[in-house]
């Protein structure tokens, strides 16, 4: 099963598509733009609390068959944050010092 390559940051709104560099992901997949997850979460997810990556870039062209962003499509649906913005601090306030590995 392919990542789902969620469209946008769930903080900001800020478009991600599926090629974007500034596209971060936890391990749940849920995303976020890398200025966000640096100056607002601190490396925390606010749904989980754990660390991020950058997301993978999916391949454009179909080197193996089936396996490219037009025979995978990336999703269209738009996730935003369930947390408001001040329980997301606390929550990244309380976590952020804690080492990826230990949370």
């Amino acid at each position: 099963m392919a990542l789902q390559l969620r469209p946008n940051c769930e903080y900001c709104d800020k478009d991600l598509p599926p090629a974007s560099t500034e596209a971060r992901i936890c391990s749940y997949e849920c995303t976020f733009c890398a200025d966000c997850v640096e100056t607002k979460l601190h490396d925390v997810c606010p749904n989980c609390g754990g660390g991020f990556v950058p997301r993978p870039i999916r391949p454009a062209r179909e080197w193996r068959p089936g396996a490219c962003v037009t025979r995978q499509s990336p999703s269209d649906k738009r996730v935003h944050l369930k947390y408001s913005l001040e329980d997301i601090a606390a929550h990244s306030a309380r976590i952020r010092d804690i080492a990826p590995e230990q949370r």
